[in-house]
């Protein structure tokens, strides 16, 4: 394994990060404040409590999962485009490095940008409500390996994607509805018994449910069920790399 080709990589991607400190530090403070004032306080002081937890403290696993969902898509199909944009891409192609320690180093550092986030919105959130942590460990692998999941499939993304707006496509149309429909800010256990077995479909509603069962011991789908649903789309985003790579698909000129 070339460590210093992968350091390299990650270095140079997370350096984008801290040369835009504002956007990728104020931004998701101020969204999730405005969140809280929006879901916590204002349907909050309708709804007080799902399945016996404040209603603010119940949205804070859906506005972490949010957040992280689209941060770590978005980083890592940006990380992997700009080099295709400018013609880079084919510099680290043809350089004495192999497909695993390339796709490392653009997912490990989006994952890490879309952890960071999740753990300044769960600081932001401890100042709005009390949040008791059930399962800390079981919260901070289900992050790790979400945005890692994720961040494979935003590379995907940024391969596909011919421009801009393509990079911008699915985590605006797609990520954000699945994840509001995928029970983020309500039980799905609140919804009529036929709209229960539709969510079902949605991958996003494992997700958060094995989230928020780290938080309050408590989810709609078991733990288990949960990790396999993320494990599936983890093998899957790793064979469509491995595909892409060998046949060159949307890499060759």
């Amino acid at each position: 394994m070339n460590w210093r080709a992968i350091a390299a990589i990650y270095k140079f991607e997370m350096a984008r990060t801290f040369r835009s400190i504002g956007q990728s530090v104020i931004s998701p403070v101020v969204s999730t404040s405005l969140y809280f004032v929006v879901f916590g306080t204002a349907i909050g002081s309708r709804i007080q409590t799902v399945d016996g937890i404040e209603y603010g403290a119940f949205i804070v696993p859906g506005l972490m999962m949010l957040q992280m969902l689209m941060q770590s898509v978005s980083n890592a199909a940006l990380g992997i485009y700009f080099p295709k944009f400018v013609g880079t891409i084919y510099e680290t192609l043809s350089a004495p490095i192999s497909v695993p320690e390339i796709v490392a180093g653009y997912v490990g550092a989006a994952a890490t940008k879309a952890l960071m986030i999740g753990l300044i919105i769960l600081g932001t959130a401890s100042f709005f409500v009390d949040l008791q942590i059930a399962h800390p460990f079981a919260m901070l692998a289900f992050m790790i390996l979400t945005c890692v999941t994720f961040a494979l499939f935003g590379f995907i993304i940024g391969i596909w994607a011919d421009n801009f707006e393509q990079v911008n496509l699915i985590p605006m149309l797609v990520i954000t509805p699945l994840v509001f429909l995928g029970g983020a800010f309500y039980s799905i256990s609140m919804l009529p018994e036929a709209w229960q077995t539709v969510a079902l479909f949605n991958p996003v509603v494992y997700l958060v449910s094995g989230f928020r069962w780290s938080f309050f011991a408590m989810s709609d789908v078991p733990v288990g069920i949960s990790l396999i649903a993320i494990g599936v789309v983890l093998v899957a985003c790793l064979a469509v790399i491995t595909m892409i790579f060998r046949t060159g698909w949307k890499l060759r000129a």
